[in-house]
């Protein structure tokens, strides 16, 4: 039998952001914020052509330049200096998505900040690169993006404060930052206001951000470690980071099997989540000779046949899983792909039947032949 079910499936569980994207969880909060301060939300989405409807989902993803120069406009437009500041302080290190989970459960300090370097590209956006600078007393976790954005102050004033927060989680008390480098062109007269929302001595710089902390810090222990839970999310980010699924067709694969479980895997959801129309969609799967419902079948095709090679699930948890509410759908669409029932399919590859199995095959039977 093969491997977990988890790490034999080829490609990630979900669709990762491209070299231009990011969460749009970069966003959480953003519409109250906005309103607090006399704005109106949509309208302010709308001219940097970011969709509204983006914003209830935190794992879509939004163009990184037209995020950058939404936070530079709302600034200026509606009088707050400091609104990256306030949004990070509405928001959670989750913004940076399932990353900041496998951090909480490093066993020390330094292998949750590796973590973060690691994986934040996977899982967030691959425009911002992290590394860990370590001197005699003080180490470094300094951050730049790899295009240039223009200018982005906003968005360096949210990043410094939701990373902060992040090594709070990781340090609880312990966790004193000595001072933040941040390459912005601050006010002086907003340098005070700074200093006292990140607690400590700040920097304004041409080129460098950077969060300072005592070195004795990177061999603390994390409180909230969890060994099993940072070996198996671990293991999962690292073929994700590994698999280089950059093609549209790989992005849709995993997308698909990222939302079958949902029950709203659509490719009007698909093409949000990539950032283009259905048309456009549509039109590029069309240049590869592609439809999308071809490819969420041959997906669901796949998953039926890894899931039904694992003994703990049962039929209907078989079907919920790629998306169908009822287990009879499933096992007339499995008799179409493969000529044999979810039953015989398990039986031939030598996997114990469920207890619910055994009561509800029956109940399935072949839909006619087209």
């Amino acid at each position: 039998m093969e491997d977990n079910y988890f790490y034999s499936l080829d490609g990630p569980l979900e669709a990762m952001p491209t070299e231009s994207q990011m969460r749009s969880a970069n966003l959480n909060a953003f519409s109250g914020l906005v309103r607090s301060l006399g704005g109106d939300p949509r309208a302010l989405l709308e001219r940097f052509h970011i969709d509204p409807r983006l914003l209830r989902d935190p794992d879509q993803y939004i163009n990184c330049q037209s995020l950058v120069d939404l936070l530079e406009y709302c600034s200026t437009s509606l009088h707050s200096p400091l609104f990256g500041i306030d949004l990070a302080q509405l928001q959670e290190p989750d913004v940076f998505g399932c990353v900041t989970a496998l951090c909480r459960a490093a066993p020390s300090f330094r292998e949750a900040i590796n973590s973060f370097i690691a994986y934040l590209p996977c899982t967030h956006s691959p425009t911002a690169i992290m590394e860990l600078i370590e001197g005699d007393d003080v180490a470094e976790l300094r951050w730049y993006v790899r295009t240039d954005l223009g200018m982005n102050t906003q968005a360096n004033y949210q990043a410094v404060m939701l990373n902060l927060k992040l090594l709070k989680q990781l340090g609880g008390t312990g966790f004193h930052p000595s001072y933040v480098n941040l390459a912005v062109d601050a006010r002086h007269k907003d340098i005070m206001e700074l200093e006292r929302r990140i607690g400590c001595r700040f920097h304004p710089t041409h080129t460098e951000n950077a969060i300072a902390f005592p070195m004795a810090m990177l061999d603390h222990p994390v409180s909230s470690a969890s060994r099993l839970l940072f070996k198996l999310l671990g293991g999962y980010l690292e073929r994700v980071k590994m698999a280089s699924r950059t093609s549209l067709t790989e992005r849709v694969q995993d997308y698909v099997r990222g939302s079958l479980p949902t029950g709203n895997c659509s490719i009007e959801r698909c093409a949000q989540k990539l950032g283009m129309s259905v048309r456009t969609l549509q039109a590029k799967l069309g240049d590869a000779d592609l439809m999308f419902s071809d490819i969420l079948e041959h997906q669901r095709i796949d998953l039926a046949k890894a899931y039904l090679k694992q003994e703990q699930f049962s039929l209907d948890d078989v079907a919920a899983n790629l998306g169908y509410s009822e287990q009879s759908s499933f096992g007339r669409a499995f008799k179409r792909w493969t000529g044999m029932t979810p039953k015989l399919y398990r039986r031939d590859f030598g996997v114990a039947a469920h207890p619910e199995t055994e009561e509800t095959q029956a109940e399935v039977k072949p839909a006619p032949l087209d």
